[in-house]
This record gives structure tokens, sequence and C-alpha cells, in this order.
């Protein structure tokens, strides 16, 4: 069930609170690109296999996140649970700002991603579940936002400052998050209901839609749908045929997304841009990159309500091809000592275009619909398993992603990537519905047509 007449600017308050800590998740998704540097030419000396695991262990982590934080938010609540993320955070970033010792680091990226993990699976069902089916992916859309927000301050800042001016910075920020949100969101209501907290739910509701808006109708509607569902776990993903297709689809999605190669694009940008030889300096140019993913997170936010998901998700993964292969075509001539003077603009140009097509579509709408695809009754346990899906793969490609290069050479990666981005553009046209629009109800009918 959503709500009817909600007001919008409560919900935006809302989710804006609750997204600081997207913010902090995007520091930490680029942190690598500017601290991995530092840590080789520091005391520490960091080893390129070092750097490698520094890097991806956080993804690793981020992909056993999400059963922790999808049980503690069926346990204890999505809003405890969202608060409960800024703890690993802070401690994560102190702990490397203090400590120079490269196990600890390992450590420390990995409680991080964890915590990175579960935001991916829990924000998405908060926002899914206290928006209404006209707002719900620009509530959505305010999670990429910040997220950018956050890359690009890694981008920014990171290569100026000193490593523990940095990273505590960095864990200021998850420390404020915890009292704000703590003090200033609410609980979904329909999270509420399903624990019997019938006056809780109607006060939250309330507050979601406006003080005067009756909630009696909603707050039945929604015991209705939840007494219908009932309890489910990772068996009831498999009992029937639309929670098969929301797993193939979320799962799908959730694929075509990392194999993009956004994880490697955005942990190694500047490496990236230091091997193609760009006039630009490396640091700069991620700079350039993470700005026009911030715009171009705004641009889906904009967008998403008025031309739908199916369409974005359509002309990102078109977009995301004919930035890739100029840029597999470069990196294939220079590898060969073949003149790209004439040319050196093209890795600037293609990967701009790159994260301006990935990030309207492939970047933020899987989560979006993520949200909207399960039934309350395994939404804890789909979203789970599609997130870890997520940062599993992410991790597989950022660990892989230097000796692929080296065995392979830049442009055969990035021939591979834009070709499952083209895949991508079938699956969604063939096999993907679309939400915009619709109740959670709706989908749940179409996906069982």
């Amino acid at each position: 069930m959503t709500y009817v007449k909600s007001d919008i600017s409560i919900m935006k308050f809302d989710s804006f609170n609750g997204n600081i800590i997207s913010f902090s998740a995007g520091t930490a998704i680029t942190w690598a690109s500017p601290e991995i540097e530092k840590l080789k030419n520091s005391t520490m000396a960091v080893s390129d296999g070092q750097g490698s695991w520094i890097n991806s262990l956080f993804l690793l982590g981020a992909s056993f996140g999400p059963f922790l934080f999808g049980y503690l938010a069926d346990k204890i609540g999505r809003k405890k649970t969202l608060v409960s993320m800024g703890c690993p955070m802070a401690m994560g970033f102190v702990v490397m700002a203090l400590v120079k010792v490269v196990q600890v680091f390992y450590a420390a990226r990995f409680v991080i991603g964890l915590a990175v993990g579960g935001l991916f699976t829990v924000m998405p069902m908060y926002i899914g579940e206290i928006a209404d089916s006209s707002n719900r992916g620009t509530l959505s859309g305010i999670l990429n936002i910040l997220l950018c927000m956050g890359m690009l301050f890694s981008y920014c800042v990171g290569p100026y400052v000193d490593i523990l001016i940095f990273n505590l910075i960095l864990g200021v920020i998850p420390a404020i998050f915890m009292p704000l949100f703590s003090l200033f969101s609410v609980e979904s209501p329909r999270y509420l209901i399903g624990k019997n907290e019938i006056d809780e739910a109607k006060k939250n509701l309330r507050w979601l839609k406006g003080k005067g808006d009756d909630v009696n109708t909603e707050i039945a509607a929604i015991e209705t749908a939840i007494s219908e569902e009932g309890n489910g776990g990772i068996g009831d993903l498999f009992k029937s045929s639309g929670n098969v297709r929301a797993l193939i689809i979320a799962s799908g999605l959730i694929f075509f997304q990392q194999f993009s190669g956004i994880n490697a694009v955005l942990s190694n940008a500047q490496n990236i841009f230091k091997q193609a030889k760009t006039p630009l300096d490396a640091s700069v140019c991620s700079m350039l990159v993470g700005a026009v993913q911030l715009i171009s997170s705004g641009l889906s936010m904009v967008l998403i309500d008025r031309l739908g998901r199916k369409l974005l998700l359509l002309g990102s993964g078109l977009g995301v091809v004919l930035s890739e292969v100029p840029l597999g075509v470069y990196s294939v001539l220079r590898d060969r000592d073949i003149d790209v003077g004439s040319i050196s603009f093209l890795p600037i140009i293609s990967l701009v275009i790159f994260i301006l097509t990935y990030n309207v579509g492939l970047g933020s709408l899987p989560w979006t619909v993520m949200g909207e695809l399960y039934p309350s009754n395994i939404k804890s346990i789909g979203s789970s398993v599609t997130a870890s899906f997520c940062w599993m793969l992410g991790f597989l490609i950022v660990y892989f992603f230097n000796s692929l290069i080296e065995r392979f050479g830049l442009g055969t990666c990035f021939f591979i990537f834009s070709a499952c981005s083209a895949c991508s553009v079938l699956f969604v046209q063939f096999y993907c519905i679309e939400t915009k629009g619709k109740t959670l109800e709706e989908i749940q009918k179409e996906l069982n047509a």
C-alpha cells in the first residue's frame, strides 16, 4: 500500500536527512582513487597487491552487509538500522586516520563496506515505504545525489589533504548523521503496522501526510496487504512466478550495472587517466568525472517520475556503449604505439559521457526498482540477496581489473564492458516491467500476471 496526498516537502526532508549517510558511502566508494597512491608513497610503502586488497576488501565487506543490516531492518526497524550504520563508518575512518598498519586498513575498509552494503539494502526499502507512487522515484533519487556528492568530495579533497586529516573529516560525517536522523526522522509506518504498533504508525503517517489528513483508510489497507502476504523467508523468493521474476529483474539490472565497469572506473579513475596520458592532470580529470556524476544524478531525479524507469535504462545502456567503445579503440591504438596525440582529449570526453549516461539510468534506477519489486514479506531478504550480489560482482571486478589490464590491455576491458551494456538494452526492453506511477500492489499484480 502507498500513501496518497502525502506532504512531499516533509518526505524530502526525511529522505534528505536519512541520506546524509549516503554522502559518507560516496566518500568510501571513491576513497581509494586518491588515497591508495598516497599510501604507496607514505612510510607504509603499500605495494600494488596490498593496494588492490585495501580497495577490494571494501566491496567484499559490502557483499556481506546486506544480510546483516537486512536482518536488523526486520528485527529493530528501518530507522534504528540506518542509525546503527553510522558507527562502523565513523570508526573505520577514524581507525584509518590514526593507525598506520596495512592489516588495520584491510579491516577498516571491510567494516566500512559492511555499512555501505547495508545502506543499499535498507535505504531503498525505507524510502519505498514512506513515499507514494507519484514521487517514489524522486525521493529515491536523493540517495544518488548525496552519494555522488560524497564521491566528488573524495575526488576534490582527497588528493590535497593529509591522510590523517582526510580520514578524520570523513569520520565526522556519519557521527553527525546518527543523532540527526535519530531525532528528526520517523520509522516506516508499514514496518510499525507489521509489528502491530498501530498507534505509532498512525502518528508517523500523519506526520508524513500532514497532520490534518485522515489516515485510517490507509492504515486498514496496509494491514490487509500485510495480512495477505504473510511472513516470508528466502524460500519464498522462488514460490511464485512474480517473486522469481522480481528477483531476475532486480539481479539482472544489478549485473549490468556492475558490468558497465563503473566500480573499476571510480576506484581507478586517476590510474585510468594516467595510463591514457590525457593532457589534463589525472586528479583534475577525476574531479571532472565526479562533477558530471553529481549533475547527472540531479537530472535522473527530475526525469525518473516523468519519463519512467525503462526509457531511462534503455538510454543509459546505449549511452554507456557509445562512450566505452571509443575509449576501448583509443586504448588499443595507444597500446600498439600508434600516435594518438591528436585525439588525446578522447578519454576525458568518453568518460564524461559514460558517467553522464550511466548515472541517469544504470547508476541509480536498479536500486529504485529493487525497492519497488519485492512484496513486503520478502522485501528484506530479496533486497539483501540483490544488494549482496551487486557488491560481490563489484569486488571481483575491482580485484581483478588491474590484472586484466596487464594481461589483455585497458581497451579489451572496455570492449567487454560495452558488450555487457549492449545486452542490458535487450534485457530492459524485453523482460523488465515499467513501475512508474504504480502502487506496490499494482506492481505485484503485473509481476504475477
